[in-house]
């Protein structure tokens, strides 16, 4: 496997940083995850925006051009033959000494790593998931922002190893205000009376581009109505329909949260007919791999 590192294609166990970069020391750094489909890159302009969006927020230069990324993420792909692959952006703050002063460090990183993925099992696709609303609480707006990719996902990591111990595999974290804002590694939708609703930014969900992208679909395909509102959970309890999305996981189907089964406990019409246009969207549109 070849690793993208800093202007150069080298082995994987030849990819290596400094033990006094500031992304390890600290998390220090921002980061995308992105899909390539069919041999094409998949809005992979969104992704770079997202990532320059949250560079600038911290106050991160990312050290090259945002079509030199382009070209960088195209090369990587190539290097190592892969034409459907999971795409890992990463931009570090850069090597510095023991104190978090980042004016102190030198030039940032910028890592590209390409591989495929398979975040859930298969049958969650058909049959759906089970979650679990967690005590970890997402952390709050005034505190820092969910729109910022960081590399420190500690609060996610929290809420998904309280997951894993009551045994579900994923978790709705709430906000300060008891709100769902999303879940430790995916947006959140419910259906209700067809209507598609998820948490808005302000209630410290991501803005996903694969939730972006559900929400084109829904309006414009669909016909079906979005809205951007608070869900408390109840709303998701005495929801038609539940469902996840992610860039790795894509859309998953929610039957079950914290033991009460969503309608009838399986996945809903909404939810099968927004893969099957995702499914067709990400298979003939993006950035071609040549």
């Amino acid at each position: 496997m070849k690793i993208y590192l800093d202007g150069k294609l080298v082995e994987r166990e030849d990819a290596r940083i400094s033990v006094f970069d500031h992304g390890l020391l600290y998390g220090d750094g921002v980061f995308e995850g992105i899909r390539a489909y069919n041999g094409r890159v998949f809005r992979l302009k969104e992704h770079l925006d997202r990532l320059w969006a949250s560079a600038k927020t911290i106050n991160l230069k990312i050290p090259i051009q945002q079509k030199d990324i382009e070209k960088a993420v195209i090369k990587t792909l190539l290097a190592n033959e892969l034409f459907d692959a999971y795409i890992r952006l990463v931009v570090t703050r850069g090597c510095g000494d023991l104190g978090i002063n980042p004016t102190k460090t030198m030039s940032p990183s910028l890592i590209i790593i390409t591989d495929t993925i398979s975040l859930y099992p298969e049958e969650f696709y058909e049959k759906g998931m089970e979650v679990i609303t967690v005590s970890t609480r997402r952390i709050t707006q005034d505190s820092l922002s969910p729109n910022i990719k960081s590399l420190n996902y500690l609060n996610n990591i929290l809420a998904k190893m309280e997951a894993v111990r009551g045994g579900a595999i994923e978790a709705i974290m709430l906000n300060s205000e008891g709100y769902v804002a999303e879940c430790s590694c995916d947006n959140i939708f419910i259906v209700k009376n067809g209507v598609l609703y998820t948490p808005s930014g302000s209630e410290g969900a991501l803005l996903g581009i694969t939730r972006e992208t559900v929400m084109e679909l829904a309006k414009n395909k669909l016909k079906i109505p979005v809205r951007e509102e608070r869900i408390s959970v109840y709303n998701v309890y005495t929801a038609d329909e539940c469902f996840l999305t992610g860039t790795a996981a894509e859309i998953v189907p929610v039957v079950s949260v914290d033991s009460r089964e969503i309608f009838n406990g399986e996945p809903g019409k909404v939810t099968i007919s927004l893969i099957k246009e995702f499914k067709n969207l990400t298979r003939s549109t993006g950035i071609p791999i040549k």
